[in-house]
């Protein structure tokens, strides 16, 4: 850790941690209500990736909800957001086959009429631009990389990473220490398992009372298809093959823009089987009957991977705490089985610079803001996730029960008849602790790519536009070098080797007999799986050099 007496301080009203679509929609309100009173509120957003977008990756089908109250003349502003939903199918896959769902049996959640196909990176990308406008400071490849605190104990701000310190740890000639931002408040909104989140929710015990947090990992990969096979506005959805039934996941086909179409799959993490790769499967997808034939004479642009909360309503903390606050999906606002969360992220956002706003008029700083807790849950992102609370715990009792239990439970609250579901099913432990012996469960062959339509994890990693500092300090950390073998591989046989979507995670044969686990820190995409997935929570995932990782091209 750097002295903090060698570091410089910038003293900002606000810092927002994330230029995603909750951090940038809080610094846009901020301004909004600044200008609107008269008034001057100094907002700076820090972002990990070389650009804003660069780290963002979503589906995406966009619910404008939010988007409306924050910049209702969006469309005028030229904002990309385009293509809306024509038509919507939910299918049912088998080996060989696919059901469809008649859209009149579907819950009216799911309905995607009214929202828009969207590359979500491009609308941060034009969320920056705007927030740029209202006078927002941003610096893109700055990892905010510690918590600061004041006497008291309250957040202070943030502390940016050192840049230019070696693997061995040494400084550099290019080394320059980390900058420290002080803020009357500051904003985390540096989405799924966020690691300053991680560590203000362990601080201040936000998650005391709550169930734990539930993820996924989505994977994606983003098309050229051809002319003929294009459907501009036309969703698919889909569950079932390739995942067992004891797996829960499900899949999307979003057609867009230029001959684009994304492609993506969802694991849910507290999958048993150490064997299962979500990557393979993901692969695996693509070669169904129903599905292949879209990418027949196409071309694959990009491929990302990154985790999703999936816990819901119940797993959501306390987001408010002595000097800052959790925004979008760093406190978990993901409405699963709607496959959205931009919506509330952008509304929550809002919520909290609202809140923010208020204090600071009333020269208040560095407390609680209890506003915000209460705002969020007066809002319609409690109502959005209350109706369907009951659906990601009824899927962990099993994929077919689960898909029933939901959707009567989404049909009653469509009708008005929610109080006929009173009760709230409980999330049941941690995925890491879901995953069982190696010896327990049977192996899963996965057959060998095509290059054609179905790819290995390097080839994909390369579209990714992965780059890290190949001379730093690996920013995936061991808390016992020797875990991964003595359990990890003993017990489980090496299951990062198959749950990580990038081949960061690889057992090698070891000087002297044996084997050791060989991490690939540059190929990491920053998805945090293995922080989520390890078995024995031993690894642990911490920012590197500001600029690193993916810089994801219209995702």
């Amino acid at each position: 850790m750097t002295d903090s007496a060698a570091r410089e301080a910038m003293e900002y009203d606000v810092v927002v941690v994330g230029g995603g679509p909750s951090g940038l929609a809080a610094a846009i309100r901020l301004k909004q209500l600044a200008a609107a009173a008269g008034r001057d509120v100094s907002v700076c957003v820090l972002e990990k990736g070389s650009e804003i977008g660069a780290h963002i990756l979503s589906g995406a089908v966009m619910d404008p909800r939010a988007l409306d109250e924050l910049l209702p003349d969006w469309k005028e502003r030229g904002a990309p957001i385009d293509t809306p939903v024509r038509e919507d199918r939910f299918l049912i896959l088998r080996e060989q086959k696919a059901w469809r769902i008649p859209n009149g049996l579907l819950p009216r959640l799911m309905d995607n009429h009214g929202n828009y196909i969207v590359s979500l990176g491009n609308v941060c990308r034009w969320l920056g631009g705007v927030a740029e406008a209202l006078g927002v400071e941003i610096y893109p490849g700055f990892a905010a990389a510690e918590l600061l605190y004041d006497d008291a104990g309250a957040v202070r701000g943030v502390a940016t990473g050192d840049v230019g310190i070696g693997r061995d740890g040494a400084r550099k000639a290019d080394y320059q220490p980390g900058m420290e931002l002080h803020a009357k408040y500051t904003l985390f909104a540096e989405g799924a398992r966020g690691s300053l989140a991680q560590l203000a929710m362990a601080k201040f015990n936000l998650r005391d009372g709550v169930d734990p947090q539930k993820y996924g990992i989505g994977l994606k990969e983003l098309w050229e298809v051809a002319p003929e096979r294009h459907q501009p506005g036309l969703v698919i959805h889909s569950q079932g093959w390739p995942l067992p039934d004891d797996v829960g996941g499900g899949s999307f086909l979003y057609h867009y823009g230029e001959r684009l179409v994304s492609v993506g799959f969802v694991v849910h993490l507290n999958y048993a089987n150490p064997h299962l790769s979500p990557f393979e499967e993901f692969q695996r997808f693509k070669t169904h009957p129903a599905i292949r034939d879209t990418f027949a004479g196409g071309k694959r642009l990009a491929y990302g991977a990154r985790a999703i909360n999936e816990g819901g309503l119940q797993s959501v903390p306390k987001v408010a705490f002595p000097g800052g606050a959790l925004v979008g999906c760093a406190a978990g606002f993901v409405n699963l089985p709607r496959i959205k969360g931009s919506h509330t992220a952008i509304k929550t956002g809002m919520l909290a610079a609202e809140s923010a706003f208020a204090a600071l008029g009333e020269n208040r700083a560095r407390d609680t803001l209890a506003a915000y807790e209460d705002a969020w849950r007066a809002s319609w992102v409690y109502e959005d996730l209350w109706k369907v609370r009951n659906v990601k715990p009824g899927l962990d009792r099993g994929l077919w029960y689960g898909t029933v239990h939901g959707g009567i439970h989404m049909w009653l609250n469509d009708l008005g008849l929610g109080a006929l579901v009173p009760w709230t099913l409980r999330h049941k432990g941690s995925d890491h602790a879901a995953l069982k012996p190696a010896a327990q469960v049977p192996p899963i062959a996965y057959p060998r790519p095509d290059g054609v339509l179905t790819f290995d994890r390097l080839s994909s990693v390369y579209l990714s536009n992965t780059n890290h500092e190949e001379d730093q300090p690996s920013h995936l950390t061991l808390r016992d070098p020797a875990v991964p073998t003595a359990v990890n591989l003993a017990v489980y046989d090496g299951p990062e080797a198959r749950y990580c979507p990038a081949g960061v995670y690889e057992f090698v044969d070891a000087e002297g007999g044996g084997r050791r686990l060989q991490i690939n820190a540059a190929n990491c995409v920053h998805c945090k799986t293995c922080d989520i997935k390890d078995p024995t929570q031993n690894i642990r995932w911490v920012t590197p050099e500001g600029g690193g990782g993916p810089n994801y091209p219209g995702m």
